[in-house]
C-alpha cells in the first residue's frame, strides 16, 4: 500500500498523488537535470564526486568514498581519473602529516560551476514552464524537503 499525499491539482483541483507517484516524478526531475550537465563530459561518478568536493571543500579519500557510497578502490580509480583530467590534486593533510586529501583544481572549480549552471538553467526551463501557482509550489516544496534532509543528516 503505498501512502498517498494531498495534491492541489490543475486549476485548483484536489486530488491525491502517492509517495510512489512523487519518487517517479522527483527521479524524472533529478535525470533530466543531470543529464543537461554536459560540461566537462564527466560520469556521473565523477560529477557527483567532484560537486562534493566543490561544496564541501577538500577530503580525505576514504570520507569521500563513503560519503559516496563506493569502495575505497573504486574511489581511488575515479580520483585518479579526475587527477589525470586536471580536475582534481591530492594534498598533504596540514592537520596530519601523513594524510593526504583530495581537492578541486582550479579547472575543476570551473567544470563544478559550469555544470551547476547547466542544472540551473533546465531547472529554471522547467519551473518556467509551469502555471504561476505550480512555479510558487515547487518554491515552497523543494527548499522544504531540502531542509527536511539536512535535518535527518
Amino acid at each position: 500500500m503505498h501512502k498517498r499525499v494531498m495534491d492541489s491539482g490543475p486549476a485548483g483541483t484536489s486530488g491525491e498523488t502517492s509517495t510512489e507517484d512523487l519518487m517517479i516524478a522527483v527521479e524524472q526531475l533529478v535525470r533530466h537535470v543531470r543529464r543537461s550537465a554536459t560540461a566537462g563530459g564527466l560520469s556521473t561518478a565523477a560529477s557527483s564526486a567532484l560537486g562534493r568536493l566543490g561544496r564541501e571543500g577538500p577530503q580525505r579519500l576514504t570520507e569521500l568514498a563513503r560519503a559516496e557510497n563506493a569502495t575505497q578502490p573504486n574511489m581511488t580509480q575515479l580520483v585518479t581519473r579526475m587527477e589525470r583530467g586536471g580536475l582534481v590534486r591530492r594534498v598533504a593533510d596540514r592537520t596530519d602529516g601523513r594524510g593526504v586529501l583530495v581537492e578541486v583544481t582550479e579547472r575543476g572549480e570551473e567544470v563544478f560551476r559550469e555544470r551547476r549552471a547547466e542544472r540551473a538553467e533546465a531547472l529554471g526551463q522547467l519551473v518556467g514552464a509551469l502555471s504561476e501557482p505550480e512555479r510558487q509550489a515547487v518554491r515552497v516544496a523543494l527548499p522544504a524537503l531540502a531542509r527536511a534532509i539536512q535535518e535527518r543528516s
